[in-house]
C-alpha cells in the first residue's frame, strides 16, 4: 500500500529491513524496526489516555531519538504533534497551549517548572507523559505517565482513522501581533514535500542524512520523514553543537554523512571556523540550504573548499513547505549577485502578481509570490480571520474557485524563467533560520514598566542574515537588564542583541515611528564587541 501518513513511512521502512539504522543521537543508535516499535506502543500508550484523531499533543523536549520516536508516535494515535523549543521561556508554553488546546504534553522532567498546574488547565492538558522521570510532575491534576507505563503498553499501532487531510503537526511561528501562530500541515501537505525531496535528491537507504534544526523548524521535516521514506539513517545534531563549528565539522566526518541540510548561517560558520581542510567530508554529496539568503561570496569558498558536493537553494515559508528550488552552478570570482531561488518543485505552482492583482509573467518586473499546491497550509489554527487573509483567488483559475497563498516575498523573474527573491512585504526577517516577527520582541519589550516606547530593528549580517537590535525610550534600566527580561519572554533566537537607548524615537511625516532612518542609523554602529 502507497504510504499516504507520515508515519506509514516508518512502518513501511521497518517492513523492508527492521535492522537498518533509522536515527542516530550520540551513542544512542535505534534500528527501524526498533524505531516502529517503540513508537507503536508510545501511540497505544496515548490513545489510553484519550488521544484521538484530530488532538494536538505537545512535543516538548530536547531532540534525542526518543523524541523522534515520539512524533511518529503523536500521529500514529490520531493526533497532530505540536513541537516547542526546550528552551522556550514558560509564558510561551503557556501561550501555545492556550491556542492549541493539547490533550496531552510529551515532555522530559526538565519542563515541570513550566508545565505548572495553571498552565496545565489553561490548555485544557489532561495526561503528561515523561520520556524520562515523571516524579516532578506530580503536582499537575494531570494524569501522568512515565518509561514503565511505556514498557507495559502494547507494540501495536491504534485504529485511528486518521487520513491525509488530517494535521499531521502544527508549527508555532512569531506572530504579528506579539503571540505565536500555529501552521497547521496535514500529511499530505507533508508528503507531498516529502516525496519530492527523496525524489530529486535520489535518496537510498546507503544515505546518511543530518538533522541540524530543531523539530519546531520547518527544515526538520526533510530530515526525519525524507530519510524514512528512502529507508536511511537520519543523524540528530546535538543541540547546541551548531554554535561550535569545528565540532559540527567533526560530526559529519565521523558520521559519514551523504546530505547535509540547514540554514546558510550554520554552513558560513562551518566554512569560517570548522577547519575543513583537516577534515575529510569527501561522503557529502548534496549540500542543501534554506531560511535565508547565502551570501555569495561565503557559498562560492564553501563550494571551493567541497568541491564534490552538489549544492541546492531551497525556498519556501514554513506554510508552503518548499516550493522552489535551484541547483547552483559554479560561481563565478566577479559574481555578487544573490542566488536564484529557482523554479516550482513537483505538484506546486506559484504565480507572481504585482500590487493591481495582475500577473507578472515577463523577466524584470517585481511582484509579490503565490503559491498553489498540495504542500500549501491548511491555515493557522483557531485563526479563521488570518487565514482568509493570507489567501487571495486565483485570477488564473478561470470559472472555478482556487485559492492561492501569499508569501509576502518580493521576487523578480530573470531571463532564464527563474526566481530571485529581493526581500519581504511586511516587518518579518530571518535571524539565523529563523522567521522572526519584529512585532513580538517589541510587545516582550514593552512588557517591561520601563520601557515608553520601543522599536526592533533588523541589521544585515553576512553570517546571520540580520541580527536584532532594540532601540527604545526607557529610564532606569539597563541594556543587560532588558535582555534578560526578554530571554525570559520570547525564545534565545529573539532576544535583541543589542539595546540602543534615545530620548525619542524619529518620525515619519504621517507620525510613525522612522523604522528606515533607525535601521541605517543602527547598521554601522551595531557591532558585536559594541552590544550591551
Amino acid at each position: 500500500m502507497t504510504a499516504f501518513l507520515l508515519h506509514h513511512l516508518l512502518r513501511e521502512a521497518a517492513e523492508r529491513d527492521p535492522a537498518a539504522p533509522a536515527v542516530r543521537h550520540g551513542g544512542e543508535q535505534r534500528s527501524f524496526g526498533e524505531l516502529a516499535s517503540g513508537s507503536a506502543r508510545l501511540a497505544s500508550a496515548l490513545a489510553e489516555v484519550g488521544v484521538r484523531r484530530g488532538d494536538r499533543v505537545l512535543l516538548h523536549a530536547p531532540k534525542s531519538v526518543g523524541v523522534v520516536e515520539a512524533a511518529y508516535a503523536i500521529m500514529g494515535a490520531g493526533a497532530a504533534y505540536v513541537p516547542v523549543e526546550p528552551g522556550s521561556p514558560a509564558p510561551r508554553l503557556a501561550e501555545i497551549a492556550a491556542q492549541c488546546r493539547p490533550r496531552c504534553v510529551v515532555t522530559w522532567s526538565g519542563a515541570a517548572a513550566k508545565l505548572t498546574p495553571e498552565t496545565c488547565a489553561r490548555g485544557g492538558i489532561e495526561a503528561i507523559v515523561a520520556l524520562d522521570d515523571p516524579a516532578p510532575f506530580d503536582r499537575t491534576s494531570a494524569r501522568v505517565l512515565g518509561p514503565g507505563d511505556l514498557a507495559a503498553a502494547a507494540a501495536e499501532w491504534p485504529a485511528a482513522g486518521t487520513v491525509d487531510q488530517d494535521l499531521a503537526y502544527v508549527l508555532f511561528t512569531s506572530g504579528s501581533t506579539g503571540a505565536p501562530k500555529g501552521v497547521m500541515l496535514s500529511h499530505r501537505n507533508a508528503l507531498t514535500f516529502v516525496d519530492w525531496a527523496a525524489d530529486t535528491f535520489g535518496l537510498t537507504a546507503a544515505d546518511r542524512l543530518s538533522n541540524h534544526a530543531p523539530l519546531n523548524f520547518d527544515l526538520s521535516i526533510l530530515d526525519l520523514f525524507a530519510s524514512a521514506r528512502a529507508a536511511a539513517c537520519v543523524t540528530l545534531v546535538p543541540e547546541g553543537v551548531g554554535m561550535f563549528p569545528t565540532r559540527l565539522a567533526e560530526l559529519v566526518e565521523r558520521e559519514r554523512l551523504t546530505v547535509w541540510y540547514s540554514v546558510p548561517s550554520v554552513l558560513t560558520l562551518l566554512l569560517l571556523r570548522g577547519g575543513l581542510a583537516e577534515r575529510d567530508l569527501g561522503s557529502l554529496r548534496w549540500i542543501l540550504f534554506a531560511g535565508e539568503v547565502f551570501p555569495v561570496k561565503y557559498l562560492r569558498e564553501l563550494m571551493r573548499a567541497l568541491p564534490h558536493a552538489r549544492y541546492a537553494n531551497l525556498y519556501g515559508p514554513t506554510e508552503t513547505n518548499v516550493v522552489t528550488w535551484y541547483e547552483v552552478p559554479p560561481l563565478a570570482d566577479d559574481r555578487d549577485e544573490p542566488i536564484s531561488i529557482g523554479r516550482a518543485c513537483a505538484n506546486s505552482d506559484c504565480v507572481v502578481l504585482d500590487e493591481d492583482g495582475r500577473v507578472v509573467d515577463e523577466p524584470g518586473r517585481e511582484g509579490l509570490l503565490y503559491v498553489r499546491g498540495s504542500t500549501v497550509m491548511q491555515g493557522y489554527y483557531g485563526r479563521p480571520e488570518e487565514t482568509a487573509a493570507a489567501f487571495v483567488a486565483n485570477p488564473l483559475a478561470e470559472g472555478r474557485e482556487e485559492r492561492l497563498y501569499c508569501t509576502g516575498d518580493w521576487v523578480t523573474i530573470d531571463p532564464d524563467g527563474d526566481f530571485t527573491y529581493l526581500g519581504r512585504r511586511d516587518h518579518m526577517v530571518k535571524s539565523g533560520g529563523y522567521r522572526i516577527e519584529l512585532g513580538e520582541i517589541e510587545t516582550a519589550l514593552y512588557a517591561h514598566p520601563a520601557v515608553r516606547e520601543a522599536v526592533a530593528v533588523p541589521v544585515p549580517d553576512d553570517v546571520l542574515g540580520n541580527r536584532i537590535v532594540a532601540v527604545v525610550v526607557a529610564d532606569g534600566v539597563t541594556g543587560p537588564e532588558l535582555r534578560a527580561h526578554c530571554a525570559a519572554l520570547v525564545p534565545r533566537y529573539m532576544v535583541p542583541e543589542q539595546v540602543s537607548f534615545r530620548s525619542e524615537l524619529p518620525r515619519t511625516a504621517t507620525d510613525k515611528v522612522d523604522r528606515r532612518r533607525l535601521a541605517a542609523e543602527q547598521a554601522p554602529t551595531a557591532t558585536r564587541e559594541g552590544a550591551s
